[in-house]
Protein backbone atom coordinates (compact mmCIF):
# COMPACT_ATOMS: atom_id res chain seq x y z
CA UNK A 1 0.00 0.00 0.00
CA UNK A 2 1.13 3.47 -0.66
CA UNK A 3 1.95 5.62 2.71
CA UNK A 4 1.12 9.00 3.28
CA UNK A 5 2.51 11.38 5.52
CA UNK A 6 1.02 13.61 7.86
CA UNK A 7 3.00 16.94 7.51
CA UNK A 8 1.69 18.29 10.46
CA UNK A 9 -2.15 18.96 11.07
CA UNK A 10 -3.74 21.95 9.60
CA UNK A 11 -7.25 23.45 9.64
CA UNK A 12 -8.66 23.20 6.13
CA UNK A 13 -9.97 27.32 6.55
CA UNK A 14 -6.12 28.29 6.77
CA UNK A 15 -5.82 26.50 3.58
CA UNK A 16 -8.50 28.71 2.27
CA UNK A 17 -6.68 31.77 3.54
CA UNK A 18 -3.59 30.84 2.48
CA UNK A 19 -5.25 30.79 -0.94
CA UNK A 20 -7.43 33.87 -1.07
CA UNK A 21 -4.04 35.62 -0.23
CA UNK A 22 -2.53 34.18 -3.67
CA UNK A 23 -5.31 35.44 -5.30
CA UNK A 24 -5.04 38.79 -3.88
CA UNK A 25 -1.36 39.16 -5.26
CA UNK A 26 -2.10 37.53 -8.75
CA UNK A 27 -5.56 38.05 -10.08
CA UNK A 28 -6.71 41.58 -9.34
CA UNK A 29 -10.49 40.66 -10.40
CA UNK A 30 -10.87 38.80 -7.35
CA UNK A 31 -12.66 40.87 -4.59
CA UNK A 32 -13.56 39.29 -0.81
CA UNK A 33 -16.82 39.73 0.93
CA UNK A 34 -17.46 38.21 4.66
CA UNK A 35 -20.49 38.42 7.10
CA UNK A 36 -18.24 38.90 10.10
CA UNK A 37 -15.63 36.41 9.99
CA UNK A 38 -12.67 37.40 9.05
CA UNK A 39 -10.49 35.68 11.71
CA UNK A 40 -12.69 32.44 11.14
CA UNK A 41 -12.33 32.68 7.21
CA UNK A 42 -8.59 33.19 8.25
CA UNK A 43 -8.49 36.22 5.40
CA UNK A 44 -6.70 38.79 6.94
CA UNK A 45 -3.40 38.94 4.79
CA UNK A 46 -5.81 39.08 1.58
CA UNK A 47 -7.37 42.09 3.76
CA UNK A 48 -4.31 43.76 4.62
CA UNK A 49 -2.56 43.64 1.24
CA UNK A 50 -6.08 44.58 -0.96
CA UNK A 51 -8.69 46.70 1.30
CA UNK A 52 -10.10 48.18 -1.50
CA UNK A 53 -10.83 44.48 -2.89
CA UNK A 54 -12.81 43.38 0.89
CA UNK A 55 -16.22 44.35 1.88
CA UNK A 56 -17.28 43.31 5.41
CA UNK A 57 -21.15 43.26 5.16
CA UNK A 58 -22.01 42.31 8.56
CA UNK A 59 -24.16 39.46 10.22
CA UNK A 60 -25.86 39.91 7.11
CA UNK A 61 -25.36 36.98 4.57
CA UNK A 62 -28.50 37.46 2.19
CA UNK A 63 -27.26 40.69 1.80
CA UNK A 64 -23.56 39.73 1.13
CA UNK A 65 -25.15 37.03 -1.56
CA UNK A 66 -27.06 39.85 -3.45
CA UNK A 67 -24.06 42.34 -3.43
CA UNK A 68 -21.72 39.39 -4.64
CA UNK A 69 -24.14 38.49 -7.66
CA UNK A 70 -24.28 42.13 -8.49
CA UNK A 71 -20.30 42.70 -8.32
CA UNK A 72 -19.71 39.97 -11.33
CA UNK A 73 -21.99 42.19 -13.42
CA UNK A 74 -18.54 44.59 -13.17
CA UNK A 75 -16.63 41.49 -13.97
CA UNK A 76 -15.32 41.34 -10.62
CA UNK A 77 -14.90 37.51 -8.91
CA UNK A 78 -16.27 37.38 -5.82
CA UNK A 79 -15.77 35.08 -2.90
CA UNK A 80 -18.10 35.02 -0.15
CA UNK A 81 -17.08 34.07 3.51
CA UNK A 82 -18.93 32.78 6.53
CA UNK A 83 -19.82 29.62 8.27
CA UNK A 84 -21.41 26.62 5.93
CA UNK A 85 -24.56 26.87 8.10
CA UNK A 86 -25.13 30.55 7.12
CA UNK A 87 -23.94 30.17 3.50
CA UNK A 88 -26.38 27.74 1.95
CA UNK A 89 -29.22 27.15 4.70
CA UNK A 90 -30.09 31.17 5.30
CA UNK A 91 -29.25 32.40 1.98
CA UNK A 92 -30.83 29.44 -0.15
CA UNK A 93 -33.36 31.51 -1.76
CA UNK A 94 -30.75 34.48 -2.38
CA UNK A 95 -27.90 31.95 -3.86
CA UNK A 96 -31.19 29.86 -6.06
CA UNK A 97 -32.69 33.11 -7.06
CA UNK A 98 -29.87 35.43 -7.53
CA UNK A 99 -26.94 33.41 -8.17
CA UNK A 100 -27.12 30.11 -9.60
CA UNK A 101 -30.30 30.57 -12.02
CA UNK A 102 -28.77 33.52 -13.86
CA UNK A 103 -25.32 31.59 -13.62
CA UNK A 104 -23.55 34.36 -11.80
CA UNK A 105 -19.67 33.91 -11.46
CA UNK A 106 -19.70 33.68 -7.41
CA UNK A 107 -17.64 31.29 -5.53
CA UNK A 108 -19.66 30.38 -2.39
CA UNK A 109 -16.90 29.74 0.34
CA UNK A 110 -18.07 27.92 3.17
CA UNK A 111 -16.42 27.38 6.49
CA UNK A 112 -16.82 25.27 10.14
CA UNK A 113 -19.00 22.69 7.46
CA UNK A 114 -20.07 19.16 9.14
CA UNK A 115 -19.87 17.92 12.43
CA UNK A 116 -16.35 18.85 13.34
CA UNK A 117 -17.54 22.46 14.18
CA UNK A 118 -17.72 20.49 17.43
CA UNK A 119 -18.49 22.52 20.60
CA UNK A 120 -21.08 25.06 18.95
CA UNK A 121 -23.51 22.54 18.14
CA UNK A 122 -26.28 21.09 15.91
CA UNK A 123 -27.70 24.96 15.26
CA UNK A 124 -24.11 25.33 13.67
CA UNK A 125 -23.85 21.71 12.10
CA UNK A 126 -25.15 21.98 8.68
CA UNK A 127 -24.88 18.03 7.54
CA UNK A 128 -27.42 18.69 4.21
CA UNK A 129 -25.48 21.57 2.29
CA UNK A 130 -23.76 19.68 -0.18
CA UNK A 131 -27.22 18.46 -0.86
CA UNK A 132 -28.83 21.28 -0.84
CA UNK A 133 -25.90 22.46 -3.22
CA UNK A 134 -25.52 19.72 -5.33
CA UNK A 135 -29.17 20.24 -6.59
CA UNK A 136 -28.56 23.63 -7.97
CA UNK A 137 -28.47 23.54 -11.61
CA UNK A 138 -24.54 24.34 -12.79
CA UNK A 139 -23.37 24.55 -9.04
CA UNK A 140 -20.07 22.79 -8.81
CA UNK A 141 -19.73 21.06 -5.28
CA UNK A 142 -15.96 21.16 -3.92
CA UNK A 143 -15.16 19.17 -0.57
CA UNK A 144 -11.36 19.33 -0.13
CA UNK A 145 -9.83 17.18 2.15
CA UNK A 146 -6.65 18.61 4.03
CA UNK A 147 -5.03 22.60 4.26
CA UNK A 148 -2.89 22.03 1.12
CA UNK A 149 -5.97 20.54 -1.39
CA UNK A 150 -8.30 23.17 -0.40
CA UNK A 151 -5.60 26.13 -1.17
CA UNK A 152 -5.37 24.62 -4.36
CA UNK A 153 -9.28 24.63 -4.61
CA UNK A 154 -9.34 28.25 -3.40
CA UNK A 155 -7.28 29.16 -6.25
CA UNK A 156 -8.50 26.98 -9.06
CA UNK A 157 -12.14 27.92 -8.57
CA UNK A 158 -11.10 31.80 -10.00
CA UNK A 159 -10.47 30.25 -12.85
CA UNK A 160 -13.78 28.77 -13.31
CA UNK A 161 -17.08 30.44 -15.13
CA UNK A 162 -19.85 30.05 -12.67
CA UNK A 163 -21.30 29.45 -9.40
CA UNK A 164 -19.07 27.57 -7.10
CA UNK A 165 -19.95 25.90 -3.56
CA UNK A 166 -16.41 25.13 -1.55
CA UNK A 167 -16.61 23.22 1.54
CA UNK A 168 -13.80 23.22 4.51
CA UNK A 169 -14.19 23.11 7.84
CA UNK A 170 -12.63 24.10 11.37
CA UNK A 171 -10.27 21.55 12.94
CA UNK A 172 -6.88 20.31 12.52
CA UNK A 173 -6.78 17.65 10.38
CA UNK A 174 -4.02 15.59 8.53
CA UNK A 175 -2.32 17.38 5.80
CA UNK A 176 -0.93 14.70 3.38
CA UNK A 177 -1.27 15.88 0.16
CA UNK A 178 1.53 17.40 -2.55
CA UNK A 179 1.94 21.26 -1.73
CA UNK A 180 2.44 22.01 -5.38
CA UNK A 181 -0.45 20.17 -6.37
CA UNK A 182 -2.40 20.79 -9.38
CA UNK A 183 -6.00 21.18 -8.60
CA UNK A 184 -8.86 19.80 -11.64
CA UNK A 185 -12.44 20.46 -11.15
CA UNK A 186 -14.28 17.25 -11.24
CA UNK A 187 -11.01 15.14 -11.20
CA UNK A 188 -11.14 12.11 -8.76
CA UNK A 189 -7.47 11.16 -7.53
CA UNK A 190 -6.64 7.81 -6.80
CA UNK A 191 -4.35 7.70 -3.81
CA UNK A 192 -4.11 3.90 -3.50
CA UNK A 193 -4.59 1.11 -6.07
CA UNK A 194 -6.33 -2.23 -4.63
CA UNK A 195 -8.48 -5.08 -5.84
CA UNK A 196 -11.17 -6.34 -3.36
CA UNK A 197 -12.99 -3.28 -2.16
CA UNK A 198 -13.20 0.46 -3.50
CA UNK A 199 -13.44 3.42 -0.96
CA UNK A 200 -14.48 6.76 -2.17
CA UNK A 201 -14.20 9.47 0.19
CA UNK A 202 -14.82 13.42 0.41
CA UNK A 203 -13.11 15.59 2.95
CA UNK A 204 -12.19 15.47 6.37
CA UNK A 205 -12.76 11.21 5.83
CA UNK A 206 -10.52 10.99 3.29
CA UNK A 207 -7.51 11.04 5.61
CA UNK A 208 -9.47 8.35 8.14
CA UNK A 209 -9.87 6.14 4.69
CA UNK A 210 -6.71 5.82 4.05
CA UNK A 211 -6.07 4.75 7.79
CA UNK A 212 -8.71 2.15 7.33
CA UNK A 213 -7.27 0.56 3.67
CA UNK A 214 -3.90 0.19 5.80
CA UNK A 215 -5.97 -1.92 8.89
CA UNK A 216 -7.48 -3.86 6.14
CA UNK A 217 -4.34 -4.58 4.27
CA UNK A 218 -3.41 -6.11 7.79
CA UNK A 219 -6.27 -8.26 7.34
CA UNK A 220 -5.72 -9.40 3.60
CA UNK A 221 -7.78 -6.67 2.03
CA UNK A 222 -6.68 -4.94 -0.39
CA UNK A 223 -8.51 -1.43 -0.73
CA UNK A 224 -8.83 0.91 -3.56
CA UNK A 225 -9.20 4.35 -1.87
CA UNK A 226 -10.23 7.41 -4.52
CA UNK A 227 -10.37 10.66 -3.35
CA UNK A 228 -13.43 12.95 -4.83
CA UNK A 229 -12.69 16.29 -3.87
CA UNK A 230 -15.63 17.31 -6.85
CA UNK A 231 -18.85 16.25 -5.89
CA UNK A 232 -20.15 18.06 -8.56
CA UNK A 233 -19.33 17.27 -11.30
CA UNK A 234 -18.89 13.93 -10.16
CA UNK A 235 -15.81 11.51 -11.86
CA UNK A 236 -18.01 9.21 -12.97
CA UNK A 237 -15.68 7.64 -14.85
CA UNK A 238 -13.07 6.67 -11.96
CA UNK A 239 -15.92 5.45 -9.81
CA UNK A 240 -17.13 2.97 -12.61
CA UNK A 241 -13.38 2.02 -13.55
CA UNK A 242 -12.90 1.24 -10.14
CA UNK A 243 -15.55 -0.62 -8.92
CA UNK A 244 -15.16 -3.13 -12.17
CA UNK A 245 -12.50 -4.42 -10.65
CA UNK A 246 -13.31 -4.72 -7.30
CA UNK A 247 -17.27 -5.19 -7.37
CA UNK A 248 -18.01 -3.40 -4.26
CA UNK A 249 -17.68 -0.21 -2.62
CA UNK A 250 -17.96 2.14 0.16
CA UNK A 251 -18.60 5.89 0.45
CA UNK A 252 -17.46 7.86 3.48
CA UNK A 253 -18.45 11.77 4.11
CA UNK A 254 -18.95 14.12 6.84
CA UNK A 255 -22.42 14.90 5.95
CA UNK A 256 -26.36 13.31 6.11
CA UNK A 257 -26.34 10.18 4.19
CA UNK A 258 -29.64 11.91 2.17
CA UNK A 259 -28.31 14.46 -1.00
CA UNK A 260 -24.63 13.22 -0.16
CA UNK A 261 -21.70 11.69 -2.02
CA UNK A 262 -22.79 8.85 -1.27
CA UNK A 263 -26.32 9.28 -2.91
CA UNK A 264 -24.42 10.20 -6.01
CA UNK A 265 -22.37 7.43 -6.59
CA UNK A 266 -25.15 5.09 -5.92
CA UNK A 267 -27.27 7.25 -9.06
CA UNK A 268 -24.21 6.30 -11.26
CA UNK A 269 -23.50 2.91 -10.39
CA UNK A 270 -27.21 2.00 -10.80
CA UNK A 271 -27.27 3.51 -13.99
CA UNK A 272 -24.36 1.70 -14.98
CA UNK A 273 -22.93 -0.81 -13.14
CA UNK A 274 -24.44 -2.12 -9.97
CA UNK A 275 -22.48 -3.41 -7.37
CA UNK A 276 -23.20 -3.46 -3.27
CA UNK A 277 -22.61 -0.17 -1.16
CA UNK A 278 -22.43 0.82 2.05
CA UNK A 279 -22.39 4.20 3.38
CA UNK A 280 -20.30 6.18 5.77
CA UNK A 281 -22.08 9.08 6.48
CA UNK A 282 -24.68 10.58 9.35
CA UNK A 283 -27.72 8.64 9.42
CA UNK A 284 -30.78 11.32 8.93
CA UNK A 285 -30.03 13.66 12.40
CA UNK A 286 -28.93 16.56 13.42
CA UNK A 287 -25.39 16.40 15.35
CA UNK A 288 -25.07 17.82 19.54
CA UNK A 289 -22.13 19.41 20.97
CA UNK A 290 -18.72 18.08 21.51
CA UNK A 291 -15.75 17.97 20.18
CA UNK A 292 -15.06 16.69 16.75
CA UNK A 293 -13.43 13.16 17.86
CA UNK A 294 -16.27 12.58 20.23
CA UNK A 295 -18.69 13.47 17.37
CA UNK A 296 -16.77 11.19 14.59
CA UNK A 297 -16.90 8.67 16.93
CA UNK A 298 -20.35 8.60 17.86
CA UNK A 299 -21.79 9.46 14.58
CA UNK A 300 -19.33 6.33 13.13
CA UNK A 301 -17.48 8.54 10.76
CA UNK A 302 -13.98 7.85 11.06
CA UNK A 303 -11.44 4.98 10.11
CA UNK A 304 -13.24 2.26 11.97
CA UNK A 305 -16.69 2.91 11.02
CA UNK A 306 -15.20 2.69 7.26
CA UNK A 307 -13.46 -0.53 8.32
CA UNK A 308 -16.72 -1.82 9.84
CA UNK A 309 -18.53 -1.02 6.23
CA UNK A 310 -15.70 -2.36 4.10
CA UNK A 311 -16.90 -5.96 6.18
CA UNK A 312 -20.14 -5.72 5.33
CA UNK A 313 -20.10 -4.37 1.77
CA UNK A 314 -17.66 -7.81 1.31
CA UNK A 315 -20.10 -9.68 2.69
CA UNK A 316 -22.45 -9.11 -0.15
CA UNK A 317 -20.26 -9.65 -3.32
Amino acid sequence: MKKYTDTGKKDTRSGYGAGMTVLGRTNPDVVALCADLIGSLKIQEFIDENPERFFQVGIAEANMMGIAAGLTIGEKIPFTGTFANFSTGRVYDQIRQSIAYSGKNVKICASHAGLTLGEDGATHQILEDIGLMKMLPGMTVINPCDYNQTKAATIAIAEHEGPVYLRFGRPAVANFTPEDQKFEIGKALLLNEGTDVTIVATGHLVWEALIAAEALENQGISAEVIDIHTIKPLDEEAVLASVAKTGCIVTAEEHNYYGGLGESVARVLVQNHPVPQEFVAVKDSFGESGTPAQLMEKYELNNKAIVKAVEKVLKRK
